[in-house]
């Protein structure tokens, strides 16, 4: 039996999701329960792959099944493609199972040629909506399928208006748009050099292509990078009847939330335009009214979407963002689907929706999207320097924070101005989806058109970026890279301040604070800690992002990196002066002078922790990154060592190495150097017994952790140093107390030998930054060169620094803990590599049997909430 690629609305459900994709599955779902939704089909996700399988042609098997549906949708709507009586108009629409706002095409009025405007001009008694009809859709298809820019159609729709001498679109008449419609077409046949297509089945064939193309966009691939969506879950395609915002005053297009997406309050959210279609409101093209005055204009068809959305709400048991089209006052559903929502407003609507009922403790912990607690931990403006600041305007709080930074006015301008290190706000008329790498890379948002609902508002609160919309008062003049606001003009380069929570815009650079997090988010998280079995330390090498870390939750530090502390002027020059010792004596001696310091760092850090276990990594850099570089700092260290500035430059000479991530580092040094080691243990023994007789009630233990290791040999020698002096200071105080002594697994070949390394270890840690690095055979720091071209040809679908490669590095990992844990039974074992705090990787993590992920403070709750969703969804026995 021949495979089933299409399917009519009837005869699917909201369980499809993975075929139908999430619009056509919730098409299907909103059709089932009896809401009125125009109907259609769907092309599977399944067709999409198969598509780029045969070389990016849709096959006959599919292509004859999508003419049968035609058939079958116009039976159900009792309209025909091309037809002079009855002509059937439909939509096209993309549908990913994952929702991706904004990132693939959409196509309207598909269906119309010359002789379908008249009929529907005369029927309809309306040729001004018809025409519109029709210069909408060239353009959109010109666009979406053809690849021609849209400013070309822009800019003859802004001609005809001055010309005219009119502001809006719907200020030009039936007469005008007629024009516009064949200017339009004469624009399509000059870029392409061919008519535009009349055949409504052709244009239909292109549409579909478009969206399955555009599933291969670069803003798509970009945003999948971001989501963690496989490229192979490819999109869905929805064909659907039109309902038309457009026909007049008694017509409408909206979008709303049963919920306010910026704060989680309770309560209809959203925007309406009369006399729109859909993508009016999405693009920002006008600033609509609130979803409120639809009440005034269309009473009948509001009562009926109100009840519609607590239909929808109760269903789904989560707020939605809805699609709809009021045609003479009639309500079509268009769409609907989980909304995007701000961090504050995951986890408030998460809370209120266990207080009303709906959900369960672990159901609402299972639906918020780690990656997004990123965002409630990112800076508000100083409140002190706020009052003394008058804001110059306002525009819509489109996404919260706060953001300062330089103007910058194009997206490209906002990616290079930040790789430079400047940190820029985009300020744009409105955005678009090809904007997303700009969007990325801005502190901030600020755009001049649109509502809560445009482009710009929805992908800032996706990402977490501070946004302000709809700011009508700024004069913009994009092609001179300037604007002005409250009588003054910025130009590129000049300093603005933005709030995406009031919307309030300013001049110059505001002081930033971190954010206070209370409420909804310690109730999230105790419901995680109840939940997850997974440990979550922090990498932190100072006691301020120690307690930092503790604040938002961390149970320990899983790498404190001792090299962090070398680089303070005084112990710096120690440090080099050990460098360029001659003899153990000399080194020992230049050493002493940093024991002191390391010493009461590693109290500070026992201190913030408050018994809470500690693990500090020995040095790991190779030496050359610790010589000076600047001739009177080699002058002062020749006179320091009594050597010449020559000798001093020759040694520098020598040690520089060929390939040093993986030259005379880690463990390494402290074979050639045991007195190094020697040092940090003394430092590290000296404080945990100062801290724990000041703190008799607290277990000070700590965890001394060998990076590099290979060979159990190496870990053994450098452990005998270790455990030699740990014990003689243990011995000294007279005092009892525990440590460890493990190692960082971050070689393949510590991995395949982990039974061996084992026996000698008390934990594995793994460092999965250079892990990852030698599986590869990438270096980390260049990768970045390369990895976009393995990005564009499907080589990676992520960065394996950022997200971990679970089939490669993660199949070693599993190796070493199960052939590490039946040697030693107590070994503990944990990751602190960038890792510990990405989602994916930590579900990963609790999968494999790992007892802690480590990562950096501000993705402490990140890592808390991830492992809680993946005992959820994978409990351990």
């Amino acid at each position: 039996m021949a495979r089933k690629w299409v399917y009519l609305f009837t005869e699917g459900n909201a369980d499809m999701r993975e075929l139908l994709g999430g619009k056509g599955a919730n098409l299907a779902e909103m059709t089932n329960i009896g809401l009125p939704v125009p109907q259609g089909f769907t092309i599977t996700t399944e067709a999409c792959t198969q598509y780029y399988e045969d070389g990016r042609e849709i096959n006959d098997e599919i292509m004859g099944q999508i003419n049968e549906y035609i058939g079958k949708m116009e039976e159900i709507t009792g309209k025909k493609f091309g037809d002079h009586e009855n002509p059937l108009l439909v939509s096209v629409r993309s549908g990913a199972r994952a929702s991706m706002p904004g990132m693939m095409d959409t196509i309207l009025n598909l269906g119309l040629n010359e002789e379908v405007v008249k009929v529907i001009a005369e029927k309809s008694g309306n040729p001004r909506w018809a025409w519109d009809c029709y210069r909408r859709f060239i353009q959109m298809y010109s666009d979406v399928v053809m690849e021609v820019g849209k400013k070309y159609f822009e800019e003859l729709i802004d001609k005809m208006k001055e010309e005219k001498g009119v502001k809006l679109d719907v200020e030009l008449s039936a007469e005008d748009l007629h024009e516009l419609a064949n200017q339009f077409k004469a624009e399509y046949r000059e870029k392409i050099g061919a008519d535009f297509p009349t055949d409504p089945k052709e244009q239909l064939y292109g549409a579909i292509k478009a969206v399955f193309r555009s599933w291969d966009n670069p803003r798509a691939n970009v945003y999948r990078r971001d989501n963690d969506i496989p490229y192979s879950w490819g999109t869905a395609v929805n064909v659907q009847s039109m309902a038309f915002g457009n026909m007049g005053d008694d017509c409408g297009t909206g979008v709303a939330f049963t919920r306010d997406p910026a704060t989680g309050s309770k309560g209809l959210f959203g925007e309406f335009l009369t006399n729109a279609q859909g993508e009016d409101v999405v693009a920002g093209v006008r600033t609509p009214m609130h979803i409120r005055e639809m009440e005034q204009k269309f009473p009948e068809a509001f009562r009926q979407f109100v009840e519609v959305c607590k239909t929808l709400e109760e269903h789904y048991r989560d707020m939605q963002d809805m699609e709809f089209t009021v045609e003479h006052g009639k309500l079509y559903m268009l769409q609907t689907r989980n909304g995007k929502r701000t961090a504050q407003a995951a986890l408030k609507i998460a809370c209120d929706l266990v207080d009303e009922g709906m959900r369960s403790e672990k159901e609402a912990v299972a639906m918020i999207d780690p990656r997004n607690l990123d965002t409630l931990l990112h800076p508000q403006f100083d409140q002190k320097a706020l009052k003394a600041a008058t804001p110059l305007g306002r525009g819509l709080g489109a996404s919260p924070g706060a953001a300062c930074g330089k103007a910058v006015f194009t997206a490209d301008d906002a990616a290079a101005w930040a790789a430079r290190g400047e940190k820029v706000v985009l300020v744009r008329l409105e955005t678009s989806p090809e904007d997303i790498t700009g969007m990325k890379s801005a502190q901030g948002i600020l755009t001049v058109r649109g509502g809560m609902t445009s482009h710009a508002a929805v992908v800032a609160r996706g990402m977490g970026t501070c946004c302000v919309s709809g700011c009508g008062d700024i004069v913009m003049d994009e092609a001179n890279k300037r604007f002005t606001l409250g009588g003054q003009t910025f130009t590129e380069g000049s300093e603005i301040s933005i709030d995406g929570t009031t919307g309030a815009i300013y001049a110059g650079l505001i002081p930033t604070v971190d954010a206070t997090i209370a409420g909804e988010f310690g109730r999230i998280m105790g419901w995680a800690d109840k939940f997850r079995k997974l440990g979550v330390r922090t990498n932190a090498d100072t006691p301020t992002d120690a307690k930092k870390a503790r604040e938002l939750g961390a149970e320990g530090i899983g790498l404190c990196r001792t090299e962090h502390m070398f680089f303070d002027p005084e112990r710096i020059a120690a440090f080099r002066e050990m460098i360029c010792s001659d003899t153990v004596e000399e080194r020992e001696e230049a050493l002493a002078k940093i024991l002191p310091y390391q010493q009461g760092d590693f109290e500070a850090l026992y201190e913030a922790l408050e018994g809470n276990p500690v693990t500090i990594r020995f040095l790991d850099p190779p030496l050359h990154e610790f010589v000076p570089t600047e001739e009177g700092e080699i002058e002062a260290l020749a006179k320091a060592k009594n050597k010449t500035v020559q000798e001093i430059k020759d040694i520098i000479v020598s040690l520089h190495e060929f390939n040093p991530m993986m030259g005379h580092r880690g463990c390494r040094l402290a074979v050639t150097y045991p007195e190094i080691a020697a040092m940090q243990t003394r430092a590290v023994i000296r404080a945990a017994l100062n801290v724990q007789k000041k703190h008799p009630d607290w277990k000070v233990e700590p965890e001394i952790m060998i990076p590099l290791i290979t060979e159990l040999k190496e870990l053994k020698y450098v452990k005998r140093v270790v455990v030699e002096t740990a014990d003689a200071e243990i011995a000294a105080a007279g005092v009892a107390l525990r440590y460890q002594v493990g190692t960082m697994i971050e070689i393949p070949r510590a991995c395949l030998t982990a039974d061996e390394i084992a026996k000698e270890a008390d934990f594995f840690c793994f460092g999965t930054n250079d892990l990852t690095q030698m599986t590869f055979g990438f270096s980390r720091d260049d990768a970045g060169k390369f990895l976009n071209a393995y990005y564009d040809a499907k080589i990676f679908e992520s960065d394996p620094f950022a997200k971990l490669d679970q089939e490669g590095v993660g199949k070693l990992m599993k190796m070493a803990i199960e052939l590490g844990r039946p040697v030693n039974p107590k070994l503990h074992i944990g990751i602190c590599g960038e890792h510990g705090g990405d989602p994916s990787s930590v579900e990963f993590c609790h999968r494999i049997g790992l007892d802690y992920v480590s990562c950096s403070p501000f993705r402490v709750p990140v890592a808390r909430l991830a492992a809680a969703q993946a005992e959820i969804k994978n409990p351990r026995a």
